[in-house]
């Protein structure tokens, strides 16, 4: 007995080249003509506009008093970790800060419902600037991602790992954390007087 032949399933038949001579004439691929490089000819290339605020990685738009976007797991973990948000965040810059709360960060505490109720009076203290969303949706990470690019003078304060690794792509832009009980902030520069721990 010989060996048998397996099927094979789902073979694709091979397809013939355009540029084949089995094909008419008038069916077949031309050929593409390669333009010759000028080298007498000027060079374009495309530029990436940075904002005029930065100077390398120096952002001139910082500066006392503060301006600093806070995600909803900042208020969260400030909670927990029992700290007065406008006093540790002086404490922390040596200066006078004003917390910006955006419309998505605040619809996204009044989601999280009953448990975060305590986050929510945090979030409407006056001492807390609201800034107002002309974006449709309420996902607060692009909404703060995407006021950051625009305007380059915010510090954002989050605990957030991911909105973090996307902030830190942004050149200029400061951000806040909360470790080991206290305030820190990472990508200041050191005129400012942040401390380095």
């Amino acid at each position: 007995m010989g060996k048998q032949k397996a099927k094979k399933y789902a073979a694709m038949k091979r397809m013939i080249s355009l540029k084949d001579q089995r094909i008419k004439p008038q069916d077949r691929a031309k050929p593409q003509e390669k333009k010759k490089k000028d080298p007498s000819a000027i060079k374009e290339t495309e530029v990436t506009k940075y904002p005029s605020c930065l100077f390398f990685q120096y952002n001139t738009q910082l500066g006392p008093p503060y301006h600093i976007l806070v995600d909803t797991n900042f208020i969260n973990f400030s909670i927990k970790a029992k700290l007065d948000i406008v006093q540790s965040m002086m404490d922390c810059l040596y200066a006078k800060c004003i917390p910006y709360i955006t419309d998505c960060v605040m619809a996204e505490i009044e989601k999280l419902g009953m448990k975060y109720r305590v986050a929510l009076r945090i979030a409407k203290d006056p001492r807390f600037e609201r800034l107002p969303c002309s974006h449709r949706g309420t996902y607060a990470d692009d909404c703060l991602v995407q006021r950051v690019t625009q305007h380059k003078c915010y510090i954002v304060a989050t605990v957030d790992r991911d909105l973090k690794r996307r902030i830190r792509k942004i050149p200029g832009v400061p951000i806040m954390y909360i470790s080991n009980h206290r305030y820190n902030i990472e990508r200041m520069p050191d005129d400012y007087g942040a401390p380095r721990f």
